[in-house]
């Protein structure tokens, strides 16, 4: 470890190159020193962290709460599978449905684990209770969607990148167009083998796409009118990262289905969850679905650690505040930008769409920029930067994020 610890940013990377897939681009930054909203690269530059490993250190890096219960927990037993009971994973369960309001959860370890384990609690639902033939139910799905990368969920992607030589995929999925209530009303009517809306409150991967006000309710609706399962994917969206503890709760809306990982943890470790009420969780038998992870007693002190710190700290009311501050900060200087077009968002899950189109490498460009300036961000579909720091965020802070993202952008002005 030791010789590790020694290495340049340009030979960790050049390790990664060489011995991993790449599967990724990151940005070219090496870190190895998280707290609170920053980040050190091994050289020890200080950065502000605008990206939350994609919204799952909503409480901050190593939050010591957090890491105080999955080191005691680690001492004291880390996994015994499912083969047997432990002492934590019942007290997880119960805290977490009662944090949410819901009668029972499925514990999985990440997000697209916990996507697929939606999927199948779906469709035996439509099977053992709605009474859809055996092998005839759809899933209504949403174009430009992001629930990962399982062979599975990429059936029902339109990201060429993403099902490009995957295949043959999954049939079963009917895809509208997001944030159309009469795409998804025709979708539904003369179909009684749809089973299931999977959707994402708020395209997160797809550019921060927030749906027209009312959207999620009168979707919601639809599905009850229809006797249709309402999926809520808030993996990314969820624990207070749009101002509410989820995303759906602007609207007062009650997932039949709900989706939950990332900050699930607070980004310390793996964990991932699906809650139901008995209704819809009680098609679920032994054998029929689980994990050896799934539910282990390190993920479950975690998280009762992670979601007790988001209510003891308020983190959504601060994303609601602080997000309201950043977009009309950033508002106020795109009015006069010849680079920036547009922010959009809820909370403090935003983007700024930059004035180029996807296959430009400007929005690159100011992100490695933005490194440059100590603030670390990164784009999504080419032209569109995400801005989603930690909600442990104060406003000095913020107004401070706020100028290195100006004094950047005016860098790129036309």
């Amino acid at each position: 470890m030791a010789v590790l610890n020694q290495l340049t940013s340009q030979q960790a990377i050049d390790l990664e190159n060489q011995y991993g897939a790449h599967n990724y681009h990151p940005l070219p930054v090496v870190l190895t020193k998280g707290e609170g909203v920053y980040v050190w690269d091994v050289e020890g530059k200080k950065y502000y962290d605008f990206l939350s490993a994609y919204s799952a250190v909503n409480q901050g890096h190593c939050h010591p709460k957090i890491v105080e219960a999955m080191i005691a927990q680690a001492q004291q037993l880390t996994l015994t599978s499912r083969a047997f009971y432990n002492d934590m994973l019942g007290k997880y369960e119960k805290f977490a449905c009662e944090y949410f309001g819901f009668d029972k959860l499925l514990p999985m370890n990440t997000g697209a684990e916990a996507v697929e384990t939606a999927l199948k609690i779906c469709r035996k639902w439509a099977y053992e209770v709605k009474g859809i033939k055996e092998n005839d139910a759809e899933i209504i799905v949403c174009e430009n969607n992001f629930h990962g990368r399982t062979t599975t969920i990429i059936s029902f992607s339109n990201d060429p990148v993403a099902r490009e030589n995957f295949g043959p995929f999954t049939n079963g999925f009917i895809k509208i167009e997001y944030d159309n209530l009469q795409a998804l009303e025709t979708a539904l009517q003369d179909n009684p083998n749809v089973a299931g809306f999977l959707v994402e409150p708020i395209q997160g991967e797809a550019g921060v796409y927030v749906p027209s006000e009312g959207y999620l309710s009168k979707a919601k609706a639809l599905c009850e009118k229809y006797n249709v399962l309402f999926i809520a994917d808030e993996v990314q969206t969820g624990i207070a990262r749009t101002g509410q503890l989820l995303a759906v709760n602007h609207e007062n809306v009650k997932p039949d289905v709900l989706i939950l990982g990332k900050a699930l943890s607070g980004g310390a470790y793996p964990v991932s969850a699906v809650l139901a009420d008995n209704q819809v969780m009680n098609v679920i038998k032994p054998g029929n679905h689980g994990s050896t992870f799934g539910g282990n007693p390190i993920a479950a002190a975690v998280a009762i650690a992670a979601l007790t710190v988001v209510q003891d700290e308020e983190l959504a009311a601060n994303a609601e505040t602080l997000g309201q501050l950043f977009r009309s900060e950033l508002e106020t200087y795109i009015q006069t930008s010849s680079i920036a077009t547009l922010v959009r968002g809820k909370g403090l899950l935003n983007a700024v769409v930059i004035d180029e189109d996807e296959n430009s490498d400007t929005a690159w460009n100011i992100c490695l920029a933005l490194r440059d300036n100590g603030l670390l961000a990164k784009p999504t579909h080419g032209n569109i930067i995400r801005f989603a720091p930690p909600l442990v965020m104060d406003k000095t802070q913020l107004l401070d994020c706020v100028s290195i993202i100006i004094k950047t952008l005016k860098q790129f002005e036309k």
